[in-house]
């Protein structure tokens, strides 16, 4: 593979991965319930040009519960949500992103914006996180294992549009 670029398209919920500006895989995935924006707990998804500043649970199995991105030991089920029913599932492998915009994003990556995977029975193709990126656990499995520490990430909506 060469040079690796994501774009988060907010009104579509896709995600797309280029190599070397060729599109070479589309996700469906689930951003903030809560619209755009880039105010510190808005919980919305921030919008502008990211890079992937850390990577956490590559060593762990699907469903791994994770809170402040350590891993709980848990493995997610059901019955977990009816006993923390406020808790965020971060689950899977996390990829922690920081803003690269001055002015626009730089603080991204102090809100913990991540894209990381949800228990199964979440509905992907709407927003519904509480400002990161969602994915399913097979697929932030997948791009985990393609995307390396520095890979950039443009999250836009609207005509919004720039060059990664």
């Amino acid at each position: 593979m060469g040079l690796i670029a994501l774009e988060v398209d907010i009104d579509k919920q896709k995600m797309r991965v280029f190599d070397n500006d060729k599109l070479i895989k589309e996700y469906i995935i689930s951003t903030g319930k809560k619209g755009v924006g880039e105010e510190a707990g808005s919980e919305q998804t921030p919008r502008g040009l990211h890079v992937i500043r850390a990577k956490f649970g590559g060593n762990r199995p699907a469903n791994s519960v994770f809170v402040g991105r350590r891993a709980t030991g848990e493995i997610y089920e059901p019955s977990l949500r009816e006993k923390f029913p406020d808790r965020d599932w971060i689950l899977t492998r996390i990829l922690w992103l920081g803003g690269l915009e001055m002015k626009k994003n730089r603080g991204t990556m102090g809100r913990h914006i991540y894209i990381h995977g949800a228990p199964d029975d979440v509905v992907m193709g709407v927003p519904g996180s509480r400002g990161c990126v969602r994915m399913r656990n097979q697929d932030i499995i997948e791009l985990f294992e393609c995307v390396p520490v520095g890979t950039k990430i443009l999250i836009k909506s609207g005509v919004e549009h720039c060059m990664l």
